[in-house]
């Protein structure tokens, strides 16, 4: 079983910058690969950007391509996800997840976290 908890979520002017992280613990064979997905209301939840925990190899949805970076820290224990240049449509709940697929669709990851706020205005 893997625990994930997301923080770092808030308020900033388009514009800004935001660094929510995730903190996992438990297996870490169940944790090959962790991502960050967003969920804006009456939208589908998207993917935003992965990172292979073993090669740490990163993906990124268009959208976000250029403004956004995940990483890892040393004890790939925790997840960042730098978020620059942030605009109003980033708005949305954001959620840590894992799983061992490294994919960018929901379907990957069996394990997520209780989402953070991520508001531009």
């Amino acid at each position: 079983h893997v625990q994930l908890v997301e923080s770092g979520g808030g308020s900033v002017q388009a514009g800004g910058s935001l660094r929510p992280s995730c903190a996992a613990s438990g297996y870490t064979y169940n944790r090959n690969c962790m991502a960050w997905f967003r969920q804006a209301p009456g939208k589908e939840r998207e993917g935003v950007a992965r990172i292979a925990t073993g090669s740490g190899n990163t993906y990124y949805a268009d959208s976000v391509k250029g403004r956004f970076t995940i990483s890892q820290d040393n004890a790939k224990t925790t997840v960042y996800l730098q978020m620059n240049s942030l605009e109003p449509e980033d708005t949305a709940t954001y959620y840590c997840a894992a799983g061992t697929r490294c994919l960018l669709t929901p379907d990957g990851y069996r394990f997520w976290g209780q989402g953070t706020q991520v508001t531009v205005s």
